[in-house]
């Protein structure tokens, strides 16, 4: 990361097409995704693509056949950009796995830009009562948060392992906390400790450490595969562990007794839909969410990626782009 892996380029100002909104920039969160993307554990499926899919920003134009929003409208444009909306999965509620579904920063332009074209259908309007800066992290480290705390089943009341303590982890925690959750967190990085614990994390612990108490649930948001076996053996009989990531390091061989045994369960998280957003989305107004941001401006992207990659970001790191 040390020589930068973006370029600044000068690129004209794109033309919305019909059902799409040009908006203008104001805030785009940097998320894990964007630094898989830029180190090359994730091939761009665009040329040249430009990252970022945590934008918060303005419409200027509207497509013909957008009915959704108008111009002056603050919206937010998140990482999934659009799906065939016929496939089994689509029909069945389950767009998060159409094999033809495209995302933002990856299959189309994002928003480390001034602009940004974006579909009105997958385009979501935003909570009230927080600033640009804090909107941005919300739109995909909270809406996969959220996705991956339901795929995780905590019970109610239950207690929750979260591995890992970024932009996402720090916003998914409040919402287990909120539904009388007890949430240990593991993170190798003591400012990430230190805000779990002001947040109302019952513990903090390195990533590797046992946990205090046998948990119910956990969730690993650090890329990390060699995590996956002692988040294993720190869930009770019965407890599930979902992996949030879109990329993770391979996972060590595991001991059938130890970690899976005693109904043990390991599941994945694969994006999210347009249902999951707008829950996550209207749940945070309601909770009046702390979002935790390091700013940058937009010209020291690379930098936040360096960053985020030294885990020297605490809470999400948010560019300000207008």
């Amino acid at each position: 990361m040390a020589s930068g892996p973006l370029s600044f380029v000068d690129r004209p100002v794109p033309e919305p097409g019909d059902g799409e909104l040009l908006i203008r920039v104001l805030r785009c969160g940097v998320c894990r995704t964007d630094l898989h993307l830029a180190e090359g554990d994730l091939p761009p499926r665009h040329p040249d693509v430009t990252p970022g899919h945590e934008v918060v920003g303005e419409v200027v134009r509207a497509g013909a056949g957008t009915t959704r929003f108008s111009v002056g409208d603050r919206v937010g444009v998140a990482w999934l950009a659009g799906t065939d909306g016929s496939c089994r999965y689509c029909r069945r509620g389950s767009e998060n796995l159409c094999p033809r579904s495209i995302y933002t920063g990856w299959d189309r332009h994002g928003g480390y830009a001034e602009y940004i074209v974006a579909s009105d259908a997958y385009v979501h309007p935003l909570p009230s009562g927080f600033g640009d800066e804090e909107l941005a992290p919300l739109l995909c480290a909270g809406i996969i948060g959220y996705r991956a705390l339901r795929r995780a089943e905590l019970p109610p009341g239950g207690r929750l392992g979260i591995y890992g303590f970024g932009g996402s982890a720090h916003l998914t925690a409040q919402v287990a906390m909120a539904s009388g959750a007890a949430v240990h967190v593991f993170t190798r990085a003591p400012a990430a400790r230190e805000l779990a614990l002001k947040l109302g994390a019952v513990s903090a612990q390195d990533s590797f450490d046992p946990s205090p108490e046998p948990l119910d649930s956990a969730i690993i948001f650090a890329p990390v595969g060699d995590v996956v076996p002692p988040a294993l053996r720190n869930l009770d009989r019965g407890g599930t562990l979902a992996i949030a990531g879109i990329h993770l390091t391979d996972i060590p061989s595991l001991n059938y007794e130890d970690e899976l045994f005693q109904e043990r369960t390991l599941r994945s998280v694969t994006s999210n839909t347009r249902g999951d957003a707008e829950e996550f989305l209207r749940l945070a107004e309601r909770l009046r969410l702390k979002v935790s941001v390091t700013p940058y401006p937009l010209d020291a992207a690379d930098q936040a990626l360096s960053d985020l990659a030294a885990d020297r970001v605490t809470g999400a790191a948010v560019l300000t782009v207008a």
